[in-house]
């Protein structure tokens, strides 16, 4: 295999599309199409006691209202409940439209179509809805007291609680390891709501022509959402095609499937027989959408006087809000990635997951990890503190070693697997961070502090994905996938593997995602998985095409395969260059033809080819063409791991946070593109500097969210993001035919927990809870 492209800091071959405009998403389509608006519930629980449309019947333009009564069988059921787990004993789903009862601000409860958005909208604020309203339930301490119920049928508002254990090597509990140790600590750590705000909103434009459904999403998982499309609307798969067009963000927002809109916009399109779509306003996205991040944590742990962890016991309370339509796997991964880089002597993590009046939670970009990581960071700070140790020793103490790997957990991962490290090298990503912060010459002053942060980041989780690769009689070759892009570098990154794998230019590659005209078999773009799994399908489908090409060109030039090679897109004798032909050549020669379209494809008709008379000209198990389809399903994740550094300064009279310098050493395998690497740690911690010092939904007491609006939702501006500076190690995977691991989520995981670390250093107080602003810094300075 030529490594030409493989590894190579390449530029973005999508970049210059979408920054010159010429990006087609979701919006941008179906100019002609009717509009679809929603009356949103304005209470966060409240029984529907009647709708009254009256006043909106007389409105210009309006096609269509539509009530929970209207639904068919199939979209009136509930949404489904994507993953299923058995700790799971009282999950809910909402419905396209609300049944007798809200369960948050923004519950969609009646649908209106009209011939634009602004008719749409005017229709809806005549709608009148009469409403019940009920005491909500808010906080997680009151959900789990059950003193008033979310739903009536789920007991102590409790939806799953889940019980993982790992004793001691002498079979010791982590409660006795605990109370036996030379030292213990417990204290309380606190994450607070917030949200992915990706660029672009969610949206759907469905098409139906009377047997054919043809819908637009700006989705992460365009084959999921066709089944579901296909299931509720009682449709044959095959009849049914999902596309994803560019799509400006998803950060795990868009991973949820199916929305109520992707269900009622295909519906309405098929019943009226007209282009319908509908794309997200920003309030909805607030409201009407997904959050995630909010837990309380509650940690006891014993320790040796080396810091090494003997026993460490947490507790969480995780709110998910009024539905749970993507199971647990938040609380799963916190309670599993807690344990980072570490061997702790004995473990037991024990979640429940709680029910509130407040928008779903599902996974958003770092799922859980970050919660994760805050626990056992601050618990690692906590023992230094106590031990008068540094920071960066008591960790070095409780690393698994090099030689360890593959290290098992003897936990459950949140793919059901066991969660066995694959490979790494943690004492020397601590000395390289330790030398690109400058740790050890570091001068402290009041207001000025310095942290540090591991973590190690599960990957590349199955099932499968797959890739599909054709050569034309161009030369150019053809890459499709299931999974679907929002930002990644996708077009670039896949190209690389490509163009290495069959030794041609990268100019001549192409790449197609998120369309299942294409491929139809995907499961999507989530968990830093893309370029583990689809990255690796796409390699062995290139594999198959690249033997196949072999075999063809050695008969063309009377060589055996095993001394061919292919190079800029030519197959070539090893060590003579002139004995060549063009890929393209091949791909004309692997399909045989009766007719001539053109000078090339003359080259493989039946006059012009010297197939033997006594064999059919496509040999028993090939099939004409040149391409190859190939599936990669890991057996189970990789595990990429960083570590992070930061310097804070902050300000005596305002108590503002600034943060000087930060550091990343980042280890995911190989790297297909160092450029896109860097990219999306940058993007990464600038996210997760947004949730450590700026970002938080703010409910009141009546389940009503107070800063739905960018007016009122912080944000941090690139002014306030610092230089990162940046720093690799690859320790490849021996799990995948590329050795890679994923990177996606890396750079937003560990940033909670480094800058509460730096800014306790700085500040001398106990930062237990995250966000952290400055009139929370002020009143722990005043405390």
């Amino acid at each position: 295999m030529s490594t030409r492209w493989f590894g190579e800091p390449v530029r973005r071959v999508e970049d210059e599309r979408l920054l010159t405009g010429r990006g087609r998403y979701l919006d941008d389509l179906g100019g002609q199409a009717l509009a679809a608006a929603f009356v949103r519930s304005p209470h966060a629980h409240a029984r529907i006691r009647d709708v009254d449309v009256t006043a909106a019947l007389d409105v210009e333009g309006l096609v269509a209202i539509y009530t929970w009564e209207d639904l068919p069988p199939g979209v009136a059921e509930p949404l489904p409940l994507l993953i299923p787990h058995p700790a799971l004993t009282h999950g809910r789903t909402a419905h396209c439209l609300a049944k007798e009862t809200v369960r948050h601000v923004g519950e969609p409860v009646v649908m209106v179509v009209a011939t634009d958005r602004y008719l749409a909208e005017d229709a809806c604020a005549l709608i009148e809805v009469d409403y019940e309203p009920l005491k909500p339930v808010v906080g997680l301490e009151e959900a789990a007291q059950g003193a008033r119920l979310v739903h009536e049928d789920v007991p102590g508002n409790l939806g799953a609680h889940l019980v993982q254990e790992v004793s001691s090597a002498g079979g010791v509990s982590a409660r006795e390891c605990i109370e036996t140790a030379p030292h213990t600590l417990a204290f309380r750590l606190d994450i607070e709501r917030s949200a992915s705000m990706p660029l672009e909103g969610r949206g759907v434009y469905a098409r139906w022509d009377g047997g054919d459904l043809r819908v637009y999403s700006s989705t992460q998982t365009s084959t999921s959402v066709r089944m579901a499309i296909a299931a509720k609307l009682g449709l044959p798969l095959p009849r049914v095609e999902v596309i994803a067009p560019d799509v400006g963000g998803g950060f795990g927002v868009k991973i949820v499937h199916p929305w109520p809109e992707e269900i009622l916009v295909p519906w309405a399109a098929m019943t009226l027989g007209r282009e319908v779509k509908w794309a997200e306003d920003r309030r909805e996205h607030f409201v009407a959408s997904a959050h995630e991040r909010a837990q309380v944590q509650y940690v006891r742990v014993g320790f040796d006087d080396a810091g090494r962890v003997l026993g460490l016991e947490v507790t969480i309370l995780h709110d998910h809000g009024a539905y749970t339509p993507y199971g647990i796997i938040v609380p799963i991964v916190t309670s599993t990635q807690l344990l980072g880089p570490y061997k702790i002597g004995s473990y037991r993590v024990e979640f429940s997951s709680i029910y509130t009046n407040t928008v779903q939670v599902t996974p958003y970009r770092g799922a859980g990890r970050p919660q994760g990581v805050f626990c056992m960071e601050r618990t690692m700070d906590k023992i230094a503190q106590h031990l008068g140790m540094d920071r960066a020793d008591v960790r070095a103490a409780n690393f698994i070693g090099p030689e360890e790997f593959p290290y098992d957990q003897r936990m459950t991962f949140q793919d059901g697997r066991p969660l066995v490290y694959d490979s790494g090298n943690y004492p020397e990503m601590l000395r390289m961070i330790k030398e690109l912060i400058g740790w050890d010459s570091f001068e402290r002053t009041p207001g000025r502090g310095i942290g540090l942060a591991c973590y190690v980041e599960g990957t590349g989780v199955g099932p499968y994905e797959g890739g599909h690769v054709q050569v034309t009689s161009d030369g150019r070759v053809h890459v499709s996938t299931g999974l679907t892009s929002q930002g990644q570098g996708h077009e670039t990154a896949f190209a690389q593997i490509a163009a290495s794998e069959l030794g041609v230019p990268l100019s001549q590659v192409s790449v197609v995602t998120g369309d299942t005209r294409r491929f139809g078999y995907a499961v999507g773009t989530f968990a830093s998985r893309a370029a583990v799994v689809s990255g690796n399908a796409i390699a062995l489908a290139c594999r198959k095409v690249r033997e196949k090409a072999l075999r063809i060109a050695a008969e063309a030039l009377e060589a055996d395969p095993g001394d061919l090679d292919i190079a800029d897109g030519m197959v070539h004798v090893v060590g003579s260059p002139s004995a060549s032909i063009p890929l393209s050549t091949v791909a004309v020669l692997s399909n045989p033809l009766r007719y001539s379209f053109d000078a090339e494809t003359a080259k493989a008709t039946q006059f012009a080819t010297a197939t033997p008379v006594d064999r059919p000209p496509i040999a028993e198990g090939e099939e004409p063409g040149l391409e190859g389809r190939g599936f990669y399903s890991p057996i189970r994740s990789t595990f990429a791991a960083g570590m992070h550094a930061a310097i804070v300064e902050t300000d005596p009279d305002t108590a503002e946070i600034r943060i000087v310098r930060y550091a990343v050493v980042h280890d995911c395998g190989r790297l297909v593109n160092p450029m896109i690497v860097e990219g999306q740690v940058h993007g990464g911690v600038a996210q997760g500097i947004g949730g450590a010092l700026y970002e938080r939904m703010a409910y009141d007491s009546d389940g009503q969210l107070l800063n739905a609006s960018f007016m009122d939702f912080l944000m941090p501006y690139a002014s306030e993001i610092p230089r990162i500076e940046t720093a690799h190690l690859e320790t490849p995977s021996p799990l995948n035919p590329l050795g890679i691991k994923g990177a996606g989520e890396a750079g937003v995981i560990p940033v909670s927990a480094v800058i509460a670390s730096a800014v306790e250093d700085a500040e001398g107080v106990d930062i237990d809870r995250m966000p952290l602003s400055p009139s929370d810094l002020h009143h722990l300075r005043r405390r």
